[in-house]
C-alpha cells in the first residue's frame, strides 16, 4: 500500500506471511483504519511483551519501593493470566473474569484492586501512545475499596506510651517515637531526617528525604512522597528536647568541634535504622503496657487525631501533615469532625435565638434596622 509521507510525498508499506487472501485484506483494512485515526495497533505484540516493555520504562521514573510493587504485580498477577493474549485481543471480559476469580479464591479486594490498577495504568499508556484505541481495563477494574478505619491511640494512651519509653528505655527509639507523635512526620521521613535539615534556632526541620525498605529488605533513601511533603515542619518543646538528646549523644562520639552530619536516627555505625526493627520495638513496648496494637504510621494518624479533636482547624492540620490538598485531609479524617458539626448547628441556633430576642425587644439588628 502507498501511504502519505511528510518527507517524500508518499511511502510504501509491505506486509506478508498471511494464510489467505482474506487475512491479508483484513490486515490491510486495519492498517488503513489506523492511518485514518492515528492509532497503530501491532497485531503481533502480546500483553506480556507490552507489560515488560512498559515496566522497563517505569523503572526509570518510579521510586524504588513503588517500582518493586509494580514489578511484583506484573510478574505474579498479570503475566501468568494475560501474558499470552495479544494486546489487541484483550477485552474487558478477560479482566472482569480474572478479578472475579481472584476474589473467589480468597484474594483480598485491596490486592486485587492494586494489581488491576497497574494493568489499567499500563494500558492507559498504550492508549496515550496511540497503540490501542481504548483501555479495556478502564471500567473493568472495580472502584477502589474503602479505606479501613484508622487505628489510633487516645491522647492518654499516647502519653502513657511516651512515658513508658522515657522511664524504662530512654533511648533513641523513644526519641524517634516522640518526634513522630509530636510532628506527624511519616515513618520514612523521620528515619530519613538528616542533621543538616534540623534547625534548632528556628524550631523547625525540613523534610527532604524519606527512607523506605523494598520488600522489607533493601533500604532506599529518596525524595518524600509528594511535592507538598517537601516542606518545613515546626517542632514543639517535646520534639525539640528529643532531638537535642540525640544531638548530645552523637556529638559526644565525635571529635571536639566536629559538626553533626548524617542521619538523626541511626545505628552506631551511622547506618539507617531498619523500619521493620522500629515496628517490632513499637509493638513490643506498647504490649508491655497493654496498649492497642498499631503500626508506626499510625503514630502519624494519632498525632492528626489529637490535633483535630483538640479543635485545631482542619486547614492547619492539613498544612502540618503536608497533604497535597485539604480534600485529602478531610477524606482521611473527616469522620473526626463530628464535634465541629455539633458546634456549628448549636452556633446557628444561638444566632437565631439572639435574633428573636432582638425582635421581641425592639432593638435594632446588626444592620441598624429597627426590629
Amino acid at each position: 500500500m502507498d501511504l502519505p509521507s511528510p518527507e517524500e510525498g508518499r511511502r510504501t508499506r509491505r506486509r506478508s506471511g498471511y494464510r489467505s487472501e482474506q487475512d491479508a485484506r483484513h490486515a490491510l483494512e486495519l492498517v488503513l483504519a489506523a492511518e485514518r485515526i492515528g492509532v497503530f495497533e501491532d497485531p503481533k505484540i502480546t500483553v506480556g511483551a507490552y507489560l515488560l516493555e512498559w515496566l522497563a520504562l517505569k523503572e526509570k521514573t518510579l521510586k524504588a519501593s513503588t517500582y518493586a510493587n509494580y514489578h511484583a504485580y506484573v510478574h505474579k498477577d498479570l503475566l501468568p493470566t494475560f501474558g499470552r493474549i495479544r494486546l489487541v485481543d484483550l477485552k474487558a471480559l478477560h479482566i472482569e473474569k480474572w478479578s472475579t476469580d481472584q476474589r473467589a479464591a480468597g484474594r483480598g479486594p485491596v490486592a486485587v484492586y492494586r494489581a488491576g490498577a497497574v494493568l489499567r495504568s499500563a494500558l492507559g499508556q498504550a492508549v496515550r501512545g496511540k497503540r490501542l484505541t481504548y483501555n479495556p481495563a478502564r471500567r473493568a477494574i472495580t472502584a477502589r475499596p474503602a479505606s479501613p478505619e484508622r487505628l489510633c491511640w487516645t491522647p492518654l494512651q499516647a502519653a502513657a506510651f511516651l512515658r513508658h519509653n522515657a522511664r524504662h528505655y530512654a533511648d533513641q527509639l523513644g526519641d524517634l517515637f516522640e518526634v513522630i507523635l509530636g510532628t506527624g512526620l511519616r515513618r520514612g521521613e523521620a528515619l530519613g531526617l538528616h542533621w543538616t535539615d534540623v534547625h534548632f534556632m528556628e524550631r523547625k526541620v525540613y523534610v527532604r528525604w524519606t527512607l523506605s525498605a523494598v520488600n522489607n529488605n533493601e533500604l532506599h533513601l529518596g525524595p518524600p512522597k509528594t511535592k507538598a511533603s517537601l516542606n518545613w515542619v515546626s517542632l514543639n518543646a517535646r520534639a525539640m528536647d528529643a532531638l537535642r538528646r540525640q544531638a548530645d549523644h552523637q556529638q559526644a562520639l565525635l571529635p571536639p568541634g566536629a559538626p553533626l552530619e548524617g542521619l538523626v536516627f541511626a545505628g552506631v555505625d551511622g547506618a539507617p535504622l531498619r523500619p521493620q526493627h522500629v515496628l517490632k520495638e513499637l509493638r513490643r513496648r506498647s504490649a508491655e503496657i497493654e496498649l492497642p496494637r498499631i503500626g508506626v504510621h499510625d503514630l502519624r494518624h494519632t498525632a492528626a487525631t489529637i490535633m483535630i479533636t483538640s479543635g485545631v482547624p482542619m486547614a492547619v492540620v492539613s498544612k502540618t501533615l503536608r497533604h497535597s490538598t485539604l480534600a485529602t485531609t478531610i477524606n482521611i479524617y473527616g469522620h473526626l469532625l463530628k464535634h465541629a458539626a455539633d458546634e456549628a448547628v448549636h452556633a446557628l441556633a444561638d444566632a437565631l435565638a439572639h435574633a428573636e430576642a432582638d425582635l421581641d425587644s425592639g432593638r435594632p439588628d446588626r444592620f441598624g434596622r429597627a426590629a
